[in-house]
């Protein structure tokens, strides 16, 4: 399975932080915002990433991140001149997706919890229809809202309703078989003027092949879209980092972990980025092996 991770737009709702830099370039607390989805398709076991920026923020990705090698990775780049939907994500990155099926994550989205990796593992087994994972919120009109049944299989999924039918948001992640880009095709722009990701899902639906895991108390999902949220992911980051000692959304520890790298390029990576807490982390890692 491939990777997109979406990360155009102009960040609007973050300015003036976001005047002269892209949103996912942000810092949340220790790490760049766009470590957080990249790594969570890396704990799905996703290694050929797919990077949708707009073109003025596009040199800047690939200053950070490079062409991934550095972990393991592969690493290409598209560009969305204008936030034209979520959709559109499938049409700029249809010659990447190729045959495969894909990962869709949000570029200001964070994923942490107890059992995540192994359900992000089990997604990341689809071959054909979609996967979406449903989340209690106490605002769902803010987002995509999936209806589920007695039996836990979905029955409706609306975009912003203004009377939502649960409390499940659709979060900003999203397994499909090779054929997403067929469906996105057929999509009309809605009237914001965009491809929505909740038309996607409705085709599926009305397939009968959208499969629903809805994520517990064990997880945390968080969108930092703006200036309060950014500031309550960095502090989430922050405190469970200081309880457990443990790093949240480390691309080296989870390359190596997962076996993308060895120890000898464990340690060159921590030795490239100088004497700090987080090089130290990471040649306690290879230390402790």
């Amino acid at each position: 399975m491939k990777g997109i991770i979406l990360a155009g737009g102009h960040g609007t709702r973050l300015q003036p932080l976001t005047l002269v830099q892209s949103k996912q370039l942000l810092p949340v607390y220790d790490k760049p915002m766009i470590y957080y989805p990249l790594s969570t398709l890396m704990l799905a076991g996703i290694r050929e990433v797919l990077l949708i920026a707009t073109p003025e923020a596009r040199p800047s990705f690939e200053a950070l991140l490079g062409d991934g090698t550095q972990w393991g990775m592969q690493f290409a780049y598209a560009e969305q001149a204008e936030p034209r939907g979520l959709a559109e994500a499938f049409l700029l990155g249809r010659d990447f997706i190729g045959d495969e099926p894909v990962c869709l994550i949000l570029g200001d989205n964070l994923f942490y919890g107890s059992g995540l990796p192994a359900q992000l593992q089990s997604a990341a087994q689809l071959t054909r229809g979609a996967h979406v994972f449903a989340y209690p919120v106490r605002d769902p009109e803010r987002y995509g809202v999936i209806e589920l049944g007695d039996d836990g299989q979905p029955v409706s999924i609306e975009e912003k309703p203004a009377a939502p039918r649960s409390h499940y948001a659709v979060a900003g992640l999203y397994f499909y078989g090779p054929d997403v880009v067929a469906v996105a095709e057929t999509l009309t722009p809605s009237g914001r003027g965009e491809l929505e990701i909740t038309d996607v899902n409705r085709v599926y639906l009305d397939r009968g092949e959208l499969a629903v895991t809805v994520l517990g108390r064990g997880v945390a999902w968080l969108d930092a879209g703006t200036h309060e949220s950014l500031l309550e992911a960095a502090q989430f980051v922050r405190s469970v980092q200081a309880r457990q000692g443990l790093m949240i959304a480390c691309p080296e520890e989870l390359a190596y972990r997962k076996g993308f790298i060895s120890a000898a390029q464990m340690d060159q990576l921590a030795q490239q980025l100088g004497d700090n807490d987080y090089s130290r982390y990471l040649r306690a890692l290879v230390a402790s092996e």
